[in-house]
């Protein structure tokens, strides 16, 4: 295998020329190529890296082969057919969250990359920050006890996409990071949601996992809030934990914080005891999580593994995305996974 991998980066609108910089900063690669279909923004990566070549032709450059990895960062409904073009093509694809549009599209990707031996990796960004690591170890170390619940909001003014709704564009970063700390998986979901634009794209959404254990999850998306949220509540049955992305330096909380219950079956009630404790912040790694994830999509290559953030775990973000829409369309019906 290469020492050097080469790669293509498609797309350099908001998020390609995050990639291209954490690329560009690792020693086992290079990034040869940036792709856009407008001019505009090719002059912009052209005039930042005056090395690096620039094509408004996809296919040209997927048939290319001195490119090993192609690294796709453009609008969702785009990402199969040029994921799919360039694994045929025998190249290691990063696809940008979510995944694809459809768990159908999903599994032809993967029987692709299984095919052709290549790497097939989604970035979702938030399970390689210093944040997440913590939380999952946290999990781990059974500080929190036994889970009860996930409960996050992910609520800002704008973006509305063309393409997506609200839960396709936001919540996949909450789905990802929950399905790498918490390993049941759920067994069904229910989502209701409004579109106020009369396109029929939700831009409010309220989205909840069920599970078999009787741990809930729950997610709040929205285009339209008058302030900017970005925050999980995780509850055990021994401690609670506040993750605040926003905050710069005390991004999380544990909160000593729980209650036990009896039943009284005389009164024919349920009598709680709350216990209010201490509060404690953990020291986070301060890093970039888009350098830790640039470097685990060319290791996996190199050294021939599973990325963290690998097609399977895609894959189960877009089953979720999927019945969420169902359930959507449906009033909230309950959907089964």
């Amino acid at each position: 295998m290469k020492s050097c991998i080469k790669i293509a980066v498609l797309g350099y609108g908001y998020w390609g020329p995050n990639l291209v910089r954490n690329f560009r900063n690792l020693d086992n690669c290079k990034v040869e190529c940036v792709i856009d279909n407008r001019k505009e923004r090719l002059e912009i990566a052209k005039n930042l890296y005056p090395d690096i070549q620039i094509s408004t032709d996809v296919y040209s450059v997927i048939q290319n082969q001195n490119i090993d990895a192609f690294v796709i960062a453009t609008p969702v409904s785009t990402h199969f057919e040029f994921a799919l073009n360039a694994l045929k093509n025998k190249k290691h694809v990063l696809i940008e969250k979510p995944m694809v549009s459809s768990v159908k599209e999903a599994e032809i990707l993967i029987e692709a990359a299984i095919a052709n031996k290549s790497v097939l990796m989604i970035d979702h960004t938030y399970i390689y920050t210093g944040s997440v690591g913590k939380i999952h170890e946290l999990i781990n170390n059974n500080t929190l006890g036994t889970l009860k619940y996930f409960d996050s909001t992910r609520i800002n003014l704008g973006l509305f996409q063309p393409d997506i709704n609200v839960l396709w564009d936001l919540a996949p970063h909450d789905i990802s990071i929950l399905l790498h700390i918490f390993k049941e998986k759920p067994f069904s979901v229910n989502a209701t949601g409004i579109s106020h634009t009369g396109n029929g794209i939700e831009n409010i959404a309220y989205m909840t996992l069920n599970y078999s254990s009787g741990f809930i999850a729950h997610f709040n998306c929205s285009w339209t809030s008058p302030v900017k949220l970005r925050f999980i509540l995780i509850g055990g049955d021994k401690k609670m934990l506040l993750f605040n992305d926003l905050e710069p330096t005390e991004k999380i909380k544990i909160y000593d914080t729980g209650y036990t219950y009896n039943t009284d079956d005389e009164r024919k009630k349920i009598l709680v005891d709350y216990r209010a404790g201490d509060i404690y912040i953990p020291k986070v790694e301060n890093n970039e999580a888009l350098s830790n994830m640039a470097k685990d999509f060319i290791n996996a290559i190199i050294k021939g593994k599973q990325p963290e953030s690998d097609m399977y775990l895609g894959l189960e973000v877009v089953k979720i995305l999927e019945a969420a829409g169902q359930s959507l369309k449906n009033r909230g019906k309950e959907i089964n996974l």
